[in-house]
């Protein structure tokens, strides 16, 4: 699957000075590190960047192609910014993202269709976060539609179901995925993409791995395609480069309906196995999760 890193993020705070000040060194070093791990894409957030976005992410996206090759996530809701990003990146870029608020979402199909880009598809509709599967069902089939009459094909989009944190609302975390197992059949040639970090939000912070590394593993049973990630959590790019066979095989047949002998499980193995039941509901989600 493809893995892009979260990490060049202007709420960083590291790299957030370093957007300010125009200084290209963290950020260089950040992108080479990124690399190193063996992500895929660099994903670029700029923020909001109301003021002098367009600049801001011209600087950024040259800056880090000066250091990197790797394809380029541009990250930002202000769209002159996204534009900005467009014309100088070299490689096909993927434009991060357009949602279906019927002001943002011409204006971001349009630049997908003039540069070329692919896009990701965030399915929040003008009433905000869909309620269930079928909503998220809905708001994909008319995104695709659309985009297809401006004659983006299907290749390149990228759906972004959302994800949202375990702590908050188990009912969310269970009804992405069973949109995840939907998406085949209703967006043929789509891609999908989840914003993995989202799913622990809220969580204590070194809880939060397990959460992730357990989500992604679920979502990949339903064929996900790419989730933006930490670049540095080496449990988690191990199980998605095939180091772990034995702890993707086991999350998946809980989620089958099997009931392991916890008592015959490893250590690590207990660890996902009481995760996978935090995220299908079977068990309520407390900070303590890991322990009783």
């Amino acid at each position: 699957m493809i893995l892009i890193g979260e990490n060049i993020n202007i709420m960083s705070l590291t790299i957030g000075p370093a957007f300010k000040e125009r200084n290209p060194g963290p950020i260089q070093e950040l992108a080479k590190a990124e690399v190193e791990s063996g992500v895929d894409y660099l994903d670029l957030n700029i923020g909001p960047a109301r003021k002098a976005g367009g600049e801001l992410m011209e600087w950024v996206v040259n800056t880090v192609q000066e250091a990197e090759s790797k394809p380029l996530s541009l990250d930002t809701t202000n769209l002159v910014a996204m534009e900005a990003g467009l014309k100088v990146a070299r490689s096909k870029p993927v434009i991060n993202s357009v949602s279906l608020q019927p002001d943002r979402m011409e204006q971001g199909l349009r630049l997908a269709k003039q540069y070329n880009a692919d896009l990701i598809s965030l399915l929040w509709g003008a009433e905000g976060m869909p309620r269930d599967a079928n909503e998220r069902a809905m708001h994909a089939v008319n995104f695709v539609y659309q985009a297809n009459e401006m004659g983006i094909p299907n290749e390149n989009i990228w759906i972004d179901p959302i994800a949202s944190p375990v702590s908050v609302e188990i009912n969310q975390v269970k009804a992405l995925i069973e949109f995840m197992a939907m998406l085949a059949d209703i967006a043929p040639g789509c891609k999908s993409v989840v914003g993995l970090s989202n799913i622990s939000n809220g969580t204590p912070t070194h809880l939060r791995p397990w959460l992730n590394r357990t989500y992604l593993i679920m979502m990949l049973k339903h064929g996900l395609h790419s989730a933006i990630v930490d670049a540095f959590d080496t449990d988690l790019i191990a199980l998605v480069r095939g180091k772990k066979p034995e702890i993707v095989s086991l999350i998946h047949r809980i989620m089958d309906g099997e009931k392991p002998d916890l008592a015959s499980l490893s250590e690590e193995e207990v660890k996902y196995a009481k995760t996978v039941r935090v995220l299908t509901g079977e068990s309520l989600y407390s900070h303590s999760w890991l322990t009783i």
